[in-house]
C-alpha cells in the first residue's frame, strides 16, 4: 500500500502526459527537434528518475525546446551525467594500428 502511495504522483503525471499525447498532440504541428519528443522524454524521465527529478527534467527540456535549439538525440539524464551514445549511429570501428 505504501509503495502504491509513493508511486501515485509519478503515475498521475505520466497519465497527464499520455492524455496530452492522445488528445492534443495529434492536432498540433509536429516539429520536434529532439529524439525522443518532449512528451516521450517526460514519460521516460518520470519513469527513470521519479516524480520530482522527472518533472524537473521534463520542464527543463520544454524550456530548451525552441527553433534555435540544437537538435538530435537527447535522452533523459540528470544534470552532470554523461550523454549516452546515440543508438541510431553505427558502432565505433576499432582503431587501425
Amino acid at each position: 500500500m505504501l509503495r502504491f502511495l509513493l508511486l501515485l504522483p509519478r503515475r498521475a503525471m505520466i497519465g497527464l502526459v499520455r492524455l496530452y499525447q492522445l488528445v492534443l498532440s495529434p492536432h498540433l504541428n509536429t516539429s520536434c527537434r529532439y529524439v525522443p519528443t518532449c512528451s516521450a522524454y517526460a514519460v521516460q524521465a518520470l519513469d527513470e528518475y521519479g516524480f520530482v527529478r522527472g518533472t524537473i527534467l521534463a520542464v527543463w527540456r520544454i524550456l530548451r525546446c525552441h527553433p534555435w535549439a540544437p537538435h538530435g538525440y537527447d535522452p533523459p539524464r540528470w544534470f552532470g551525467e554523461p550523454k549516452p551514445r546515440d543508438p541510431s549511429l553505427p558502432p565505433d570501428e576499432p582503431a587501425l594500428s
